[in-house]
């Protein structure tokens, strides 16, 4: 009966054993997943620092803009594909915003082509145009700002100061059927306490207080993403 009784408390000794082995290989294990996933996720915070470094040198791309001297011309011109641009010496509102993301490493000139190209009918019919041009279609305001709704963030249009932030893109209407754009920047107007904007109204690349000088149409975020 004692030896019975010895191997019952072998038995269930064993058991133990085995039950407590196979608990701490799960935990085990558990811990290694939790260790890879947090090796591989991205916390939101990370992610908007990641943002915050593309805004700040998006910002200083634009300002950049300021210092090279650019002789407002609008006129067509045949230029390459992709990475395509006017002669550096001349330049419009829009190419303000295109050499400043290029700076980055975006092409507009592609992004807009690729997307005209399969969404034509998306895009305003303006120029009466039947297919995509590559050498002024992302120049056109208009169709920039149908870009930027389709592949950016689409902001209130406010008298808010708070609501505009540095990077962002503003559009105006300045009358007359004529459209304009710029890059907001960090610096702001020691008159106004406005954020002051990079832009060519036709005296070459300037900073200035003109966020509310005209009838803003959009309001948008691009991460070139």
């Amino acid at each position: 009966m004692m030896k019975k009784g010895r191997v019952k408390i072998s038995i269930i000794l064993l058991l133990l054993i085995i039950l407590i082995g196979a608990f701490s290989f799960i935990n085990f294990t558990k811990i290694g997943f939790l260790m890879e996933w947090n090796n591989t996720y991205t916390p939101q915070t990370t992610i908007k620092e990641i943002d915050d470094e593309f805004m700040s040198k998006l910002i200083e791309a634009a300002i950049n803009r300021t210092e090279q001297n650019v002789r407002y011309d609008p006129a067509y011109l045949q230029i390459d594909y992709p990475m395509g641009d006017v002669p550096a010496n001349t330049g419009v509102c829009t190419d303000v915003v295109i050499r400043s993301y290029r700076q980055l490493g975006i092409d507009l000139q592609e992004k807009v082509y690729e997307d005209m190209k399969d969404n034509f009918n998306e895009y305003p019919n303006l120029w009466r145009l039947t297919a995509p041009d590559t050498n002024i279609d992302h120049r056109r305001v208009p169709n920039l700002m149908v870009f930027f709704k389709r592949y950016g963030e689409v902001l209130p249009i406010t008298k808010i100061l708070n609501d505009y932030l540095p990077g962002d893109l503003v559009t105006w209407d300045l009358g007359s059927g004529k459209t304009h754009i710029g890059i907001i920047t960090n610096r702001i107007s020691n008159n106004s306490n406005q954020p002051l904007i990079v832009h060519n109204i036709g005296t070459g690349p300037k900073l200035e207080d003109i966020l509310f000088k005209w009838k803003i149409t959009g309001h948008f975020r691009y991460y070139g993403k």
